[in-house]
């Protein structure tokens, strides 16, 4: 399950806004700012999944353990939105 904090960094990796991550996941822009939202407010399991789908897709690998969770960008080969 993505969090609030996983959203935010992994489109600050990516340099995208809410308003491109929603279209991405094609989630309504209100549904993600729910999802990344600290105040707790309940989101559908599915809005979830596509953004984290729509991340993933992107080159974001979503990380998750005992001591927290985090994110990370891969480079994708031809994608130059990334420096070497």
């Amino acid at each position: 399950m993505i969090t609030a904090r996983q959203s935010r960094a992994a489109r600050a990796l990516l340099g995208w806004t809410q308003e491109t991550l929603a279209d991405k996941a094609q989630v309504s822009l209100t549904a993600l700012k729910r999802l990344e939202s600290e105040s707790g407010l309940e989101v559908y399991e599915t809005t979830r999944d596509q953004v984290r789908r729509a991340l993933e897709s992107a080159g974001v690998v979503l990380l998750s353990t005992e001591k927290g969770e985090g994110v990370l960008r891969l480079h994708h080969p031809g994608d130059r939105s990334t420096r070497p």
